[in-house]
């Protein structure tokens, strides 16, 4: 019987992981260089916890199972929510504002396609309390910061601000879950569809006109000026505006000003309060959003504190997918910098003595552990990229050396064995 993988699945290989595992690298440490710091959260949580924050209908995008006990769970579709849940129970009390960030699998039951999977991974970051424009800067800034760090080319960062729509559909007397309906059409970005409900919930023509002119408005900073005079008769839509203004200036004191001014940005889930962002690589084709983020109360919905988080998540696989397209391959150092080899199979006991010296000196070492020719280790080690072979020899060892072949000039030198691990630290700059 043959077994394959789960539908909407992966493996991954050897140089496929080191790709991934140097883009986690560079991300971790841009995170931690802003002050953030990593937390974890189990793969499952109670069903109520996904119920709660997106309806009863999420039910059938997502994998959910009884334990043994009874109790309704389910694999986490995404991480925001296992975070707000996490704050609540283990950091309210924590000084303000807290900055953090994870990494982890998540699990979605949709219909595999490119750039979409069951199991996919999430890279992301919540700042919990502190709300300022400033605070909404940095976070846009280190998501630009990373894709730059990575080499990524032709992204786009959009931002929007929800005040100013929601503020609008107010005025015009919509709001809650008709509002809710609106905005989520608006994410869609399917604007005959939007003109269809407008008319169906009998939104006056002004607001209506207003509402398509706005989701079309996009540029850079000076288009700020075009939308006040659109909505100056609006108070509170004007504050929202106001609002983004005063990020658009904090993201330029960060050095960050590559950015679209796009008010058709709606982020439908209700409980986005404000800032929202979007991030694109439009070689991607459908599926080309690979980050989305803002500023929202989640916190309050779960039975905590009243208190608004910033923060996104990089589809990560679909970062990898936009390097992979761009040719933009993060060095897979090999995990391995020497391999030791003994010439003839009686001097195996010694050699396993030098790798072991080796390693517990910090220098990653394989040793050959079944036997093989020489000429076959050596093609192995210039496989995997291995810089330094040391040959354990009769005659080597009877006078105390070994001898050490450099694998990228070919050149051969003899050391004494109790030099080895000097020797090799400066030549590999440890």
């Amino acid at each position: 019987m043959e077994i394959q993988k789960p539908r909407g699945t992966r493996d991954f290989l050897f140089n496929e992981m080191k790709e991934r595992k140097g883009v986690e690298i560079t991300m971790r440490r841009i995170f931690e260089t802003y002050g953030y710091g990593e937390i974890k959260t189990p793969v499952f949580e109670e069903l109520s916890l996904f119920t709660t924050k997106s309806g009863e209908g999420i039910k059938d995008q997502i994998y959910h199972f009884q334990d043994k006990g009874g109790r309704d769970l389910a694999l986490r579709p995404e991480l925001t929510a296992p975070v707000a849940r996490m704050y609540i129970k283990e950091l309210q009390k924590t000084t303000k504002p807290v900055k953090m960030y994870y990494f982890g699998s998540c699990f979605r039951y949709e219909r595999p396609q490119a750039g979409r999977w069951r199991q996919f991974w999430q890279f992301g970051c919540e700042l919990i309390g502190g709300k300022s424009p400033g605070s909404e800067a940095e976070v846009i800034s280190m998501a630009a910061h990373c894709l730059e760090e990575l080499g990524l080319e032709d992204f786009e960062i959009h931002i929007g601000n929800l005040g100013i729509l929601r503020n609008i559909l107010k005025d015009a007397n919509i709001q809650g879950n008709l509002q809710d309906q609106v905005m989520g059409v608006i994410d869609k970005g399917d604007v005959k569809e939007l003109i269809s409900l407008l008319e169906n919930i009998d939104v006056d023509d002004n607001s209506r006109e207003l509402l398509l002119k706005l989701i079309e408005m996009k540029g850079n900073s000076s288009i700020v000026k075009d939308v006040e005079a659109l909505i100056n008769c609006s108070e509170h839509a004007c504050n929202a505006l106001f609002e983004l203004e005063e990020l658009l200036e904090s993201l330029e004191a960060f050095g960050f000003s590559n950015y679209v001014v796009n008010l058709g940005i709606a982020r439908g889930l209700d409980y986005y309060t404000g800032t929202v962002f979007e991030i694109y690589v439009h070689g991607l084709g459908a599926q080309k959003q690979i980050s989305g983020g803002g500023t929202y109360n989640l916190i309050e919905i779960f039975g905590g504190e009243n208190v608004e988080s910033t923060g996104f998540a990089f589809g990560f696989d679909r970062v990898m997918d936009a390097l992979k397209k761009q040719e933009k391959f993060i060095e897979a150092k090999s995990s391995v910098d020497v391999f030791v080899t003994p010439i003839k199979s009686d001097l195996k006991l010694k050699a396993f003595d030098i790798a072991q010296k080796l390693r517990k000196n910090g220098i990653s070492t394989d040793v050959d552990l079944v036997g093989k020719k020489l000429k076959k280790i050596l093609s192995y080690a210039d496989t995997l990229g291995i810089n330094y072979v040391v040959l354990v020899g009769a005659m080597d060892i009877e006078e105390g050396n070994v001898t050490v072949k450099d694998m990228l000039t070919g050149e051969q030198e003899k050391v004494k064995i109790e030099n080895i691990v000097d020797f090799l630290e400066h030549k590999l700059g440890n």
